[in-house]
């Protein structure tokens, strides 16, 4: 897997994140030398535990992804688990309303959702984020799967290793984490991700999102 971080988690918000992520809030402020080593120990690390640590090295299993239940927006009672899709395979999608390139990616997102017919499970996890703002932009972007809850200190997020969104996670049918992508996703990484998911699957033909569907 190829991908790296789009940006470090510098800055307090999208407005002023050359790179395109919106930092968690409420977080405690580091050095922006730091921060690009951080982000970019991140990748390596990923890359490593997908890939294998060398040529000639065997590949590792992917990693597991840790479950969660979190309250659902828009739904007073109800909850959003990742074991509740036990033995499928699953797209976890960190964003916030508050996000600038949340508002670019969920909207394509969403439509690949619909597009993919069942095929694809999605989970939106919206952290730190206020709930009349949240139901507002989910509503307009159009998004139908199920979106939980994370408020501060957004403990599902950062147990996931987020420290800027957005940011998704591509699991398989064994909830293994194949592919990871930092910043807004693209039809390339939508693509790809819905590929390594669909291995998992006897006789399940791979997901291909339309060229119209394309984020960022």
């Amino acid at each position: 897997m190829s991908d790296k971080p789009a940006a470090t988690a510098s800055q307090t918000g999208p407005a002023g994140n050359p790179r395109g992520l919106g930092r968690l809030r409420g977080t405690s402020r580091m050095t922006k030398a730091t921060c690009i080593g951080a982000a970019l120990a991140i990748a390596v690390i990923t890359v490593i535990s997908l890939t294998g640590n060398g040529a000639g090295a065997r590949p590792r299993t992917p990693p597991a992804a840790r479950n969660f239940s979190l309250p659902a927006l828009g739904h007073p009672g109800q909850r959003v688990s990742l074991a509740a899709f036990a033995g499928r395979p699953v797209i976890i999608n960190f964003f916030a309303s508050w996000c600038g390139p949340c508002k670019r990616e969920t909207p394509a997102l969403a439509r690949f959702y619909r597009r993919a017919g069942g095929r694809i499970t999605v989970i939106g996890v919206d952290s730190n984020d206020q709930p009349g703002p949240a139901m507002r932009f989910v509503h307009s972007s159009g998004v139908r799967y199920p979106v939980g809850v994370d408020p501060l200190p957004a403990s599902t997020t950062t147990s996931y290793g987020v420290i800027a969104l957005p940011q998704t996670f591509f699991l398989n049918a064994q909830h293994r984490i194949v592919k990871r992508v930092f910043g807004a996703l693209t039809m390339k990484n939508l693509s790809e991700g819905a590929a390594l998911m669909s291995k998992a699957r006897s006789g399940q033909p791979p997901v291909t999102p339309t060229a119209s569907g394309e984020a960022g």
